[in-house]
């Protein structure tokens, strides 16, 4: 899953650096919204704003983690 995340991500947002760990400072408003968007529609979940915390945006890790946590959550 991490790599299909990375592959959705890096062609969308191509200058950013998605091995960072300080990946949030690294997005805007409308690349924070951009992950959100392409993630809820890629995998059938539902992301809102309050997932777009300092903690979820951390690095990739945080990401995908964020991502089992939702489908998860869809499933139980």
């Amino acid at each position: 899953m991490k790599e299909e995340i990375r592959n959705l991500l890096e062609d969308l947002l191509p200058m950013v650096d998605f091995d960072s760990d300080f990946l949030f400072s690294e997005l805007d408003s409308l690349g924070v919204t951009t992950i959100l968007m392409t993630l809820a529609d890629s995998y059938g979940i539902t992301l809102e704003a309050v997932d777009a915390t300092p903690k979820n945006f951390r690095s990739l890790d945080s990401l995908v983690a964020l991502v089992e946590r939702k489908l998860s959550e869809k499933e139980g």
